[in-house]
């Protein structure tokens, strides 16, 4: 009887799996098909589809999803909406009504954050508030925008620690900040930094200043520290308002610390320009320090700092570093089209260069893609340097796992936008397809993975709520061919959880409360001028030096001069291939000296060297 049931049962078992396999089949073969671009979006929209319905039917209104085992779990007594709040604005984009009405009556009927349990700030902030805010910006249901000033609220108690600097967590019931548990109560420095735009926009909305000050004072703080070159450790001690540690990286507890200095910038209508000059030198920061090639091939990646500037460089990069691309495309651009870009006056030599790296990193992320079994890419790789590697990077065996994260479809969502380039949707695609190959379910659902580079590839049982909510809408929008383009990019800025806002004047209401400390730019600036690069920046100095030397009379006019010269960056290694090295350093620091015109006769091609002679000679 026993081995009767067992062998009906592996019958069964072979049934189910050989079925699944044929409907995945055939669903697979129909992406070989010539597709148009509308097509292949409605089969995003699918993916997105087949996953909520699962959702509901398994674990409706539950903050965390497990597809494999079809049950759910809230995180505390009660659901936050992690998933249904998080996905909203995707639903709104891809025209899934029905699926919006039951999430829209569900958020009215049943969610309420009135309840006795702590919550991480940052990520309260970015899915729920960012998810409210946004859903009431594409629908226009104030329902959205009160749940959001109820919400917000109760977070503003995390904001009373000694410094201003937030705790990490906030307790929802009683509005009490709550350190971190871990790293010595230190709070990341990417999560204080990453909720301005949420909280501007709730200012912007209902006319209360509070939630603006609040976040902006986190800037003002964290810029007191003096960050040297613009990057800054991953950890600020709510009670000091101080770094604490030394490790500098664009991945986790940093990477989205830059990515908010640019977005302050553009949400405000670039009528904050204290956040473009954060994000400026931030941007020559990363080149001069975290920027590097791999061997063989020359892929262009972002390493760590662990022991902060001056220490050696770890070429370890995480998959959260990939959304860089997008934003160091989006800061030369403002969000307008490649093209219309170069035509204005503002286009410059480095405008250009940021273009290139863009490119080259969103490329290098894609390889991180192209180059595993599955398709799809792990949590974090390691670049090698070496003359005789073979291979570009490489994969530790606890990284190998994939939860279908956005930041590459990110970054080739805007940089296509920009370019218009048909390779970045290209790409796109094949990741998309590799998703759905590798990460549907026997019965439809998507998943995340335990291991990218095996075949077939172990499933874990969860999907994250960003899968929904950022990286399946950005494939949407990357496919997008609509007459309008929906979501423009300088019309809106995307929230680090895709969450979209408008851009908007804050004025009158609202203004920058605070100005960077004098004393801090002035040492900024001594400090930059020691990293002038030697190729061309030494002779500049040396020159300048006798020139000093020669008109003693003139020392104090002259000193100011050098001392206001922002330093060029150190060569960042994959514009440096493309754009004279020289000559766009002679750019730069012929500038720095102060001549208007040097810019235009280094473009037609004159000499750097002639041109400081016939300087020299002039200030003489």
């Amino acid at each position: 009887m026993f081995f009767k049931a067992f062998i009906l049962g592996i019958a069964f078992y072979c049934c189910y799996y050989i079925g699944w396999y044929l409907k995945t089949q055939v669903y697979n073969d129909s992406l070989d098909f010539e597709l148009s671009w509308s097509e292949k979006q409605d089969l995003v929209k699918e993916a997105f589809r087949d996953s909520w319905k699962h959702y509901e039917q398994d674990a409706w209104g539950k903050d965390v999803y497990k597809p494999l085992s079809k049950t759910g779990k809230n995180m505390g007594q009660y659901p936050l909406g992690w998933i249904i709040v998080d996905s909203l604005d995707t639903m709104l984009i891809m025209g899934l009504d029905e699926e919006f009405k039951t999430a829209e009556a569900w958020v009215a009927n049943e969610l309420s954050y009135d309840f006795d349990y702590e919550v991480n700030v940052f990520e309260t902030t970015i899915r729920m508030l960012g998810g409210l805010l946004s859903a009431h910006y594409l629908s226009g249901n104030d329902m959205f925008l009160d749940k959001a000033v109820d919400l917000g609220n109760r977070i503003l108690g995390a904001f009373d620690s000694p410094s201003g600097i937030p705790y990490a967590s906030v307790n929802l019931k009683t509005g009490k900040g709550v350190k971190n548990h871990v790293d010595n109560g230190a709070s990341s420095t990417a999560e204080v930094s990453t909720l301005q735009l949420e909280f501007k926009y709730l200012s912007k909305l209902t006319g209360e200043s509070l939630y603006w000050e609040k976040v902006e004072n986190i800037m003002k703080i964290l810029d007191k520290n003096h960050p040297k070159d613009g990057l800054v450790p991953i950890y600020v001690h709510p009670e000091t308002g101080k770094y604490q540690g030394n490790l500098i990286r664009l991945g986790s507890r940093g990477d989205s610390y830059y990515e908010y200095l640019l977005k302050q910038y553009l949400q405000t209508e670039n009528q904050e320009p204290i956040y473009n000059m954060m994000y400026q030198e931030s941007n020559r920061g990363i080149k001069q320090h975290l920027l590097r090639k791999s061997k063989p091939n020359g892929l262009t990646f972002i390493g760590e700092l662990e022991r902060g500037i001056g220490g050696p460089l770890s070429n370890k990069m995480d998959h959260l570093v990939c959304f860089i691309g997008g934003s160091f495309a989006l800061g030369a651009t403002n969000g307008e089209d490649l093209l219309t870009a170069r035509k204005s006056g503002s286009w410059d030599h480095l405008k250009e260069e940021d273009m290139m790296i863009a490119k080259e990193i969103t490329h290098s992320c894609w390889k991180t893609y192209e180059g595993t079994a599955t398709g799809l890419s792990p949590e974090i790789v390691v670049f090698n340097t070496n003359e005789d590697a073979k291979e570009d990077f490489y994969i530790k065996p606890l990284d190998r796992h994939n939860l279908q994260r956005p930041e590459t479809v990110e970054s080739l969502f805007i940089l296509y936008r920009i370019t218009k380039d048909p390779i970045y949707r290209e790409w796109g695609w094949k990741i998309f397809e590799s998703f759905v190959k590798h990460t549907k379910t026997p019965d439809g659902s998507y998943t995340s993975l335990d291991d990218v580079t095996t075949i077939p590839s172990k499933q874990r049982d969860n999907m994250e709520s960003f899968w929904l909510a950022e990286t399946l809408k950005y494939l949407y929008l990357l496919f997008d061919d609509s007459e309008d383009e929906k979501l423009p990019l300088n019309k809106v800025v995307f929230n680090t959880e895709a969450h979209p806002f408008p851009r908007f004047d804050p004025n009158p209401l609202f203004k920058t409360g605070w100005s960077r400390e004098q004393v801090s730019e002035q040492n900024d600036k001594i400090v930059n001028q020691d990293k002038i690069d030697e190729s061309v920046g030494e002779k500049i100095k040396q020159d300048l030096e006798q020139q000093k030397l020669a008109k003693q009379e003139q020392e104090q006019v002259a000193a100011p001069k050098l001392e206001n010269a922002p330093a060029a960056a150190e060569p960042a290694k994959p514009a440096i291939e493309q754009l004279k090295d020289i000559e766009k350093s002679d750019e730069q620091q012929a500038a720095e000296v102060g001549e208007s015109d040097i810019k235009e006769r280094l473009a037609k091609g004159e000499n750097v060297n002639q041109i400081i002679e016939e300087l020299i000679e002039k200030e003489a």
